[in-house]
């Protein structure tokens, strides 16, 4: 059993389990929209919500109650997922009001629907933006983060917090994926003993176990698409720099990103639609595969048969789907040498992006740098020390002040062996738009005593991360219970073919199986 840190008690939950939405009657007698069946609700899509919300047989009030109900069976009782630490109490107010609106105008791109967000992004809430440490559990943001305010302004219901690897899994070499102190051990729906993988960790679990139909995370590398493929559920790490990330709790600014975590292909383009002006997203998935030329990164889809099997049977749909598929079984991957210039430029941009943030956090930690903090944690190390160091804290301080020419010559050197010399690389060869390879490896069990034990290099997660191209994941299969994702990668800008080509696959792949809650599953992962 995963032995269970301190969490405190979700805040704003139903008492009482009695307000499910079992045999609600529709609305309207004409109604063409039956009410979703109770065991389906948790599980629709944003779109097919949106349907029963627009036929009147389902209102945002009751999917509200219904979803805070479920929340309350499993998050902190049954299989105690920890995926959500904190609900919104000024949720039910925004569902009634979101009610009047569609009564008494045309409903917004999001109205209704309920969305959970990463706690490392700031909303106007009375709920605190903690990064998962109780350093930062007094830090009420005076407004939202932009992300957070569009979504807001499309008429999304901010359902509460969802727990994270703290400090966006960047305090320790020998951290625990899903892990905070404020949060407890997040645990993945479909394998209970089985990385959630982080740092997003709760938000993919909560969209997974039927939470929400929406939910925002945010990623540095690879921190949306690893939990989205691990809880089998779409990820998208839009290009970097599209979405802005003022409010939000920095790790590194020239790769931090927030994107959508969702069921499907379609509710991510929702999601981008609402939080990008102009955005065309869910247009752009009407471009199909036809044509398109696909880059199929056989060299970094590991050795494991099973993995393998599934990956080509994707790309056997994907040709069924039009696509023209350049299958590569080898390739030099020059980002794998530069280990050392990527720990730096994420420690440098972290030391000096933290200082800023916590320059302008609100609450009683009143230190205002990372050395503040870093004492903060000896102070209360019973609680923010109780799983693992906080060495890369230490190693971020010992810097000093930035040594811009050191930090300028490692960043150009990541950017062309990501970019250039990688993606780049293989698009402009082949004439390709698109990417292929597996999100990655399936996931190993948590291990509290040695921390993350995840076999590297499966995927081109890591190129896309530090290029700053789209990412797209899509659940692919299960493998004794445990999701496989996807991934289909774009050149910057790209993000709408990206979510075209994913789209185009989903609509052939056909239904995966649900999370079951499994205690356990057969050891299926082993060192590379």
């Amino acid at each position: 059993m995963i032995p269970r840190p301190h969490a405190p008690p979700l805040r704003g939950l139903a008492l009482a389990l009695g307000l499910l939405l079992a045999g609600s009657a529709p609305h309207s007698a004409s109604a063409a929209v039956r009410p979703p069946e109770e065991g389906a609700l948790a599980y629709a899509s944003a779109q097919e919500l949106q349907a029963a919300l627009t036929a009147g047989t389902l209102t945002a009030t009751e999917l509200l109650t219904h979803l805070k109900a479920r929340i309350a069976t499993l998050n902190e009782a049954g299989p105690t997922l920890r995926a959500v630490h904190a609900l919104n109490p000024e949720a039910s107010a925004a569902a009634a009001a979101s009610d009047r609106h569609r009564r008494e105008s045309a409903p917004r791109l999001l109205e209704g629907l309920p969305v959970l967000v990463k706690d490392n992004i700031e909303t106007r809430d009375p709920l605190p933006t903690t990064a998962g440490s109780t350093a930062l559990l007094d830090n009420f943001a005076k407004a939202d983060s932009p992300v957070v305010a569009a979504l807001r302004a499309q008429g999304a219901i901010i359902l509460g917090k969802t727990n994270l690897s703290q400090w966006a899994n960047f305090r320790s070499n020998d951290s625990i994926s899903g892990w905070s102190a404020v949060g407890g051990q997040v645990r993945n729906p479909h394998v209970l003993d089985r990385s959630p993988c982080g740092s997003s960790s709760g938000s993919g679990a909560a969209v997974a176990a039927g939470f929400a139909p929406l939910a925002l995370g945010t990623e540095t590398n690879g921190s949306i698409i690893c939990p989205a493929q691990v809880n089998g559920i779409v990820g998208f790490k839009p290009t970097h720099g599209l979405l802005s990330t003022a409010g939000i709790v920095p790790l590194a600014a020239s790769q931090d990103t927030a994107g959508p975590m969702t069921r499907t292909v379609a509710d991510a383009a929702l999601m981008m639609d609402a939080m990008v002006p102009g955005g065309t997203y869910r247009e752009a998935l009407k471009a199909g595969l036809t044509g398109k030329r696909v880059v199929v990164a056989q060299f970094a889809a590991g050795t494991d048969p099973r993995i393998l099997a599934h990956f080509e049977a994707a790309q056997r749909l994907l040709e069924a789907a039009g696509a023209e598929l350049i299958v590569l079984d080898t390739f030099e991957r020059p980002l794998q040498a530069l280990g050392a210039d990527s720990l730096y430029v994420l420690e440098a941009e972290f030391r000096d992006g933290l200082a800023a943030y916590l320059a302008r956090a609100q609450g009683a930690f009143r230190g205002k740098t990372l050395a503040d903090l870093i004492a903060y944690n000896r102070r209360e190390a019973s609680r923010e020390l109780a799983r693992f160091d906080q060495s890369l804290f230490e190693e971020a301080e010992a810097l000093g002040p930035r040594d811009q020419t050191r930090y300028e010559a490692a960043r150009l050197r990541l950017k062309t062996a990501a970019g250039t010399d990688t993606l780049d690389a293989l698009l402009n060869a082949h004439d390709a738009q698109l990417i292929l390879a597996p999100s990655g490896p399936l996931t190993p069990p948590v291990d509290m005593v040695n921390g993350d034990l995840w076999p590297r290099w499966l995927g081109l997660g890591g190129e896309a991360a530090v290029a700053g191209y789209p990412h797209l994941t899509v659940p692919l299969a299960r493998i004794d219970a445990l999701p496989l994702g996807l991934s289909f990668i774009g050149r910057a800008g790209d993000d709408g073919g990206v979510l075209a080509a994913g789209a185009a696959f989903e609509t052939r792949r056909g239904p995966l199986p649900l999370p079951a809650f499994h205690p356990t599953a057969p050891v299926s992962w082993g060192p590379p």
